[in-house]
C-alpha cells in the first residue's frame, strides 16, 4: 500500500533492470535495495510496472520464512481520492526462474473500500 512512496525514502537505492515478459505483457522492472532501518520482507526486492506506470508485480524473498521466493501480484486498480490503488493482491511462491507456481497462493487480499485522508 505504501509503494511508490516508500521508494523515495532516504537511503533506498533503486536501479532499473531488464524488462520482464510475462504472458505477452512486457513490464519495466525496478530493483530496490532497502536500508536496515526500514522493516521489509527482504533487503532486495523487484517491482514490475506496466505501460501506465502501475505496479503489477512485486518480488521478494520472505526472510522470516527462510528466504522463500515470492511474487506479489497487484490487480484491479481503482481510484480513491485521486490515487490509483490495486484492490486485489495474490502472493505466489516462485520457481527458481522467477515464474510463479499457479496453485501456490500464500496470501490473498481483497480491498473493498479504501479511505484516503
Amino acid at each position: 500500500m505504501t509503494t511508490p512512496f516508500l521508494l523515495k525514502l532516504p537511503n533506498v537505492q533503486t536501479e532499473e533492470i531488464e524488462p520482464w515478459d510475462e504472458q505477452g505483457h512486457v513490464w519495466r522492472r525496478l530493483k530496490v535495495t532497502f536500508p536496515p532501518e526500514i522493516a521489509t520482507h527482504s533487503t532486495e526486492q523487484v517491482f514490475y510496472f506496466d505501460n501506465e506506470g502501475l505496479v503489477r508485480r512485486h518480488d521478494y524473498n520472505v526472510d522470516v520464512l527462510g528466504g522463500a521466493p515470492s511474487a506479489n501480484y497487484a490487480s484491479e486498480h481503482k481510484k480513491f481520492s485521486g490515487l490509483v490503488i490495486p484492490t486485489r493482491r495474490r502472493v505466489y511462491r516462485c520457481r527458481p526462474d522467477g515464474q510463479p507456481i499457479p496453485d501456490s497462493v500464500i496470501v490473498a487480499i481483497d480491498f473493498h473500500e479504501i479511505k484516503v485522508d
